[in-house]
C-alpha cells in the first residue's frame, strides 16, 4: 500500500510541475466553492424539474455550467455523506460514522487525508461554514463546551470554521467558531446531555402547548427558541441561535470568508442547514413558495446561493472559481415536526422521478442535484457521466497538481475530465448506503439491492423487506426502480452481488 502511495505521489507531483491544463491550455489555480444542501432532493431545484419552488440562483449555475443527471452522494443520511465528501472514503468502511448525536467525538482522525488538507498543502485558504455533523473533540473524552473545542475542523485541514456542531434539530443549539462557542458568556456555562434532562428546563413533552412548531416524533427533549430538539442543554443563553436568523448568519460568514480570502486561492465548503428540519426560514421568505416551511426554506437556500455568486461577481472572481453544487442526501417530508410539508406539497415531487428519499439506498436517497460551474473552462450543458462526491478529493487533487494519501482516500477516483465536461465517462460503478447500513451497487445502468430491509418513501417511512435473490433494475429505462428484473437476469444478479461483496470486503471497485 505504501509503495502505491509513493508512486501516486510522484505521478501527481510530475503533473503538478506541468501546471493544470484545462481544454488544452494552462489555467490558473481556481478558487473552489462547494455549496452543499441538506436534504435537498433531485426534484427540489428548478433545473431538475421543480414545480412548487423557484430556484433562480441554482438554475444560474446549471445554465452557466454542467448539470449531471447521475450525480451521487454516498449515503442516504448526512454524516456518512459528509465524511465521504471530505475524506474520499466510503463511510461504511469506518466505525462510528452513522448519524451522530450533537456531543459525538470527531470521526475524521486528525492527520488523515481530507479534501481541505489537500488544498491547504496547495496553498489555499480553507474554510468551512455551516453544518458540520462530523463530531468534535477526542474519543472517550467529555467535551467541555466552555473551553477549547478540539480537535475539530481546524485539525483536519481547515484554516477557519464557523459551524453548527450537528444538526438544527439537535443540541447544542450554538455556533462554534474555530475552537470556541460563538458569543458564549462565561458567567452562563453551557451543559449538554443526551441522557438526562436538566432540572428546571422545559422539554417538548412538558411544554408542548407553548411550542411554536409542534413535533410529530422524536423532537421533544430540550426546547430552544420555542422548538423541541433532540438532546438536552442548559445555559449558554447568549450563544443560542435563532432559527429564523440562521440562514443570514451563515451566509454572511460565507461572504466574509470570500472577501477576506479574495487575494489568495481559497476553498470554501458552505454546508447549508437548509432544508433540514426544523424548517424556520427568515420572515422575508415565509410564504414565498406556497409550499409551507419546506418550500420557503428552499427559497432561502437559493437566496444564499445567490449571495455567494453575487459576491464572486462583485470581486470579479467568477471566472476564476469552480463552484460545485450538491446535497448530502435525498428529500424528507415529515422528519419530526408538524410543518405541513406533505399537506402543502401539491404537484411538487421532491425526488423527481426517483424512488424513496432520505435514509434509503433506493435512488432517491443518494442521487441528487450535482452541478459544476466554472465559466470559460466548463462548457454549459448536461452530462450523464456517473459521478460521486467521494471522488472530489482525487479529482481536485489532480486539478491542483497535488499528491494525496491513497490509503486514506481509498475510494476516491480521479474523474476530473467528467466534472469539467471533457468526458462523458465518469465512474464505472458506485455503492449507495442506506440508513440501516444496507448497501446497493450501481454498475453502469444496472442497480442491485441485496436481500434485507430497506427504507422506502419520504416520511413517514416504510420498511421494504427484499427477498432472495435481491432486486435488479435497469436505471436507463426505470429510474423509479419499479420493475424488478432479477428473475430475468440471474447471471447479472450473481455478478453484481459478488462485486458488491468484494467491494465491501477489500475496498476496491
Amino acid at each position: 500500500m505504501l509503495e502505491s502511495y509513493l508512486i501516486h505521489m510522484v505521478a501527481l507531483l510530475l503533473v503538478g510541475g506541468m501546471g493544470c491544463v484545462v481544454g488544452g491550455t494552462p489555467a490558473s489555480r481556481p478558487n473552489i466553492v462547494v455549496i452543499y444542501g441538506d436534504d435537498v432532493g433531485y426534484g427540489d431545484v428548478g433545473c431538475y424539474g421543480a414545480i412548487g419552488v423557484k430556484t433562480p440562483n441554482v438554475d444560474r449555475l446549471a445554465r452557466d455550467g454542467l448539470r449531471f443527471t447521475d450525480g451521487y452522494a454516498t449515503s442516504g443520511t448526512c454524516t456518512p455523506s459528509r465524511f465521504s465528501l471530505l475524506t474520499g472514503k466510503y463511510a461504511f468502511r469506518e466505525e462510528g460514522t452513522g448519524v451522530l448525536p450533537g456531543n459525538a467525538p470527531l470521526v475524521i482522525r486528525p492527520g488523515r487525508e481530507t479534501l481541505a488538507a489537500v488544498l491547504k498543502r496547495a496553498g489555499y485558504r480553507t474554510g468551512v461554514i455551516g453544518k458540520w455533523h462530523l463530531g468534535l473533540g477526542d474519543p472517550g473524552a467529555v467535551l467541555d463546551w466552555n473551553g477549547e473545542i478540539k480537535p475539530g475542523p481546524l485539525e483536519v485541514g481547515f484554516d477557519y470554521s464557523f459551524v453548527i456542531p450537528a444538526t438544527p434539530d439537535r443540541v447544542p443549539c450554538v455556533y462554534v467558531q474555530n475552537h470556541r462557542v460563538f458569543k458564549l458568556d462565561p458567567a452562563d456555562p453551557l451543559q449538554v446531555s443526551y441522557q438526562q434532562p436538566f432540572p428546571g428546563e422545559p422539554t417538548g413533552r412538558s411544554g408542548r402547548g407553548a411550542l411554536k412548531m409542534d413535533w410529530s416524533h422524536g423532537h421533544n427533549d430540550a426546547v430552544i427558541n420555542g422548538i423541541g430538539r433532540i438532546g438536552y442543554m442548559t445555559g449558554g443563553k447568549a450563544a443560542q441561535w435563532k432559527d429564523e436568523q440562521m440562514g443570514e448568519v451563515l451566509t454572511e460568514q460565507a461572504v466574509s470568508f470570500i472577501k477576506q480570502a479574495k487575494d489568495h486561492a481559497f476553498f470554501l465548503y458552505f454546508a447549508s442547514h437548509n432544508i433540514h428540519v426544523p424548517r424556520v426560514p427568515n420572515q422575508q421568505f415565509v410564504g414565498k413558495s406556497g409550499m409551507g416551511p419546506r418550500g420557503d426554506a428552499m427559497v432561502e437556500f437559493d437566496h444564499a446561493v445567490g449571495r455567494i455568486l453575487a459576491t464572486l461577481d462583485e470581486l470579479k472572481l467568477t471566472d476564476q472559481t469552480l463552484v460545485i453544487f450538491s446535497s448530502d442526501n435525498g428529500p424528507a417530508l415529515d422528519d419530526g415536526y408538524k410543518d405541513e410539508a406533505r399537506k402543502k406539497l401539491g404537484a411538487h415531487r421532491p425526488g423527481g422521478p426517483l424512488r424513496a428519499g432520505k435514509y434509503s439506498s433506493f435512488e432517491g436517497g443518494t442521487r441528487l442535484p450535482f452541478i459544476t460551474c466554472w465559466p470559460g473552462q466548463i462548457k454549459p450543458g448536461v452530462s450523464s457521466a456517473l459521478v460521486s462526491q467521494v471522488d472530489l478529493l482525487a479529482s481536485i487533487a489532480a486539478l491542483t497538481g497535488q499528491a494525496f494519501n491513497t490509503h486514506d482516500a481509498s475510494d476516491s477516483e480521479n474523474i476530473l475530465p467528467a466534472l469539467l465536461g471533457r468526458s462523458e465517462v465518469g465512474r464505472q460503478s458506485l455503492v449507495e448506503q442506506g440508513m440501516r447500513g444496507d448497501l446497493a451497487l450501481r454498475a453502469g445502468n444496472w442497480k442491485y439491492l441485496p436481500p434485507g430491509r430497506v427504507r422506502d418513501g419520504l416520511g413517514p417511512w416504510t420498511n421494504v423487506q427484499i427477498a432472495e435473490p435481491g432486486l435488479l433494475f435497469d436505471l436507463s429505462n426505470d429510474p423509479a426502480e419499479s420493475h424488478d428484473l432479477a428473475s430475468d437476469y440471474p447471471e447479472k444478479v450473481a455478478e453484481l452481488r459478488r462485486r458488491l461483496a468484494d467491494i465491501s470486503k477489500d475496498g476496491h471497485q
